[in-house]
């Protein structure tokens, strides 16, 4: 029987900048010691007794204790949401069970998943999930009373029991079936073509908000473009913008760049010039040429409904925030914070958690998801005969690390398709594969977000209005240094390639959406204060022809995102 539904899901794998957090803090003074540059030759370092140095070396012995609570929040999402969402592909090919997954790659993350001192960092953090779990197996079997008054305390115990046997399962899976590499398990399915990889910017910046700034786009997609294709040997067809964020200035990047798709949410596309005729259930053709594919906004509210009804495990309430600090001492971070342990015991309110009942609800869910997926698709059918798609687009987090149970609602999905002869699972890709081109309608879709209220307000309110007036001023600057110093000295070449990561990690929307949630404010603004200090640092060194070789070499190892980036890419194309 011929396929007449079609469901994609994508995913969006990003997790903010952390890889200098695994460095003790820096001294961020100014320049020191500097010396002239004569004719863009560099002169030697002479160091000065009277001044200390501007920086540290790395420790020689890895610490295995986060430094920040943002720095643990990496070694989560590995745990929490690609360990599981990769042993769920295992155990579905195991089976035969047919799938489909896109997935976007943010460059940033993706590079710390391939950073050294981080992935050892992980191996040791789940080393000490392993021995926490037998502390708790040991401090819930002394207990005589039960815990908090609750009668149950024993299910806690076997909670603890089965943290632990994870924790071991995934020290296994990490470091003996996968070898270490997140990327590496993820590319094998990709060349297998269960997967497609989709692109993204470089620093996951809200590009609506850069296209005043021509170069700055092609910075983010250049600097993107040339990691994938380099550091992974990668040729991503699809785009993904970051938060969704569209504008009609992004159309002429995305064709010129080779792109054939991208995904918008659904008003802006529902809302497009013109309005297309056959609502978001089909592609349409932008008039540079490229493929929008729309969000199915009643398919993502349900799973987004679902995750908040049942007997979920509550992911934000940790074992660690509530023992004494000398009982997690693994999970202190190194300024004190506490971390999260991977041991929750509780559902919404003071119910201890039941695994079973959150699987046998994520089994029910995702059977319910299916059929009113089905059923509206079917509806769209009874207007045309042309393949309908329903796309569903998520964070990668939103399974797992944010909903303990996703990873299982995913393969519940996958496995009950099977019994939907007429609908299948498939990379965007593949759906545009089995479409009629040149039927497609020409539209372009409106300015839109999936951000708060659908548009730009989570990016752009009196929390975080005051970043954009120092960023574009560096922008501006960064442009200029591009196009001024054309051939320079290995010294120069070094710092402007240090100004551009650090004005490519300022832009990303990281951190202005984190000050809009009020959370870890005093990171997000110590991240962009940090970047803008440290471009205009070196702004004003090579405007001045002054230049500390022992600062930049500190500035290199803490921010040494895209080591082979060309500050070139800022420079304006005449």
């Amino acid at each position: 029987m011929s396929v007449r539904y079609a469901v994609s899901l994508v995913l969006n794998a990003h997790l903010p900048y952390v890889r200098e957090y695994t460095a003790p803090p820096r001294n961020l003074a100014l320049l020191s010691n500097g010396q002239p540059l004569p004719n863009g030759q560099p002169l030697p370092e002479q160091s000065s007794a009277e001044e200390q140095p501007l920086g540290e070396e790395p420790p020689e012995e890895i610490n295995p204790t986060p430094g920040s609570v943002e720095e643990s929040w990496f070694f989560e999402t590995l745990s929490e949401t690609y360990l599981p969402l990769l042993m769920m592909f295992d155990r579905l090919e195991a089976d035969h069970v047919p799938f489909r997954l896109g997935l976007s790659l943010s460059p940033v993350f993706a590079q710390m998943l391939g950073d050294e001192l981080l992935l050892k960092k992980y191996a040791a953090y789940l080393d000490n999930q392993i021995d926490f779990g037998r502390q708790e197996i040991e401090r819930l079997d002394r207990e005589n009373v039960p815990q908090n008054g609750d009668p149950s305390s024993g299910n806690l115990r076997r909670l603890a029991q089965r943290y632990f046997d994870q924790a071991i399962d995934r020290r296994a899976a990490f470091t003996t079936r996968y070898e270490g590499s997140i990327f590496k398990a993820f590319d094998y399915y990709q060349r297998k073509r269960k997967i497609e990889f989709l692109a993204a910017p470089a620093t996951h910046a809200f590009l609506p908000f850069l296209c005043p700034f021509p170069e700055a786009v092609q910075a983010q997609i250049e600097t993107a473009l040339s990691f994938y294709r380099y550091a992974l040997s990668i040729n991503p067809q699809g785009f993904w913008l970051p938060e969704l964020g569209w504008s009609k200035d992004i159309d002429p990047f995305l064709r010129s760049y080779g792109f054939n798709y991208t995904i918008a949410d659904t008003h802006g596309f529902a809302l497009g010039n013109p309005p297309p005729s056959r609502g978001c259930f089909f592609p349409i053709r932008t008039p540079h040429g490229i493929f929008v594919l729309s969000r199915d906004f009643d398919a993502c509210s349900g799973i987004a409904a679902m995750r908040q009804e049942g007997p979920y495990r509550d992911n934000s309430r940790d074992i660690g925030y509530e023992l004494p600090a000398e009982m997690i001492g693994p999970f202190l971070a190194q300024n004190g914070a506490r971390c999260q342990t991977g041991y929750k015991y509780w559902q919404s309110g003071d119910t201890p958690y039941n695994p079973q009942a959150a699987q046998a609800a994520a089994q029910d869910h995702a059977r319910t998801f299916l059929e009113n997926c089905f059923a509206r698709l079917d509806s769209v059918l009874q207007h045309t005969t042309d393949l309908p798609l329903s796309l569903c687009a998520f964070n990668a987090d939103s399974f797992g690390r944010h909903w303990h149970e996703g990873p299982l609602f995913l393969e519940n999905l996958f496995r009950f398709a099977e019994n939907y002869r007429e609908l299948q699972f498939m990379t965007p890709s593949e759906y545009l594969y089995h479409q009629q081109i040149s039927a497609l309608e020409v539209s372009l879709p409106e300015f839109s977000s999936w951000g708060d209220n659908g548009y730009a307000e989570t990016w752009l309110d009196s929390s975080n209005d005051w970043i954009y007036r120092h960023l574009n001023r560096s922008i501006d600057r960064m442009i200029e240094m591009a196009d001024r110093f054309s051939r320079n000295s290995s010294l120069k070449e070094r710092a402007l390639n240090q100004a551009a990561r650090e004005i490519l990690l300022a832009m990303a929307s990281d951190w202005p959406a984190l000050l809009y949630r009020q959370e870890c404010t005093d990171y997000a603004r110590r991240q962009v204060e940090d970047s803008l200090h440290n471009f205009t640092t070196i702004y004003e060194a090579l405007g001045s022809n002054y230049i500390s070789t022992e600062w930049l070499t500190n500035l290199e190892s803490r921010h040494d995102v895209f080591p082979n980036i060309n500050y070139r890419v800022f420079k304006r194309k005449h």
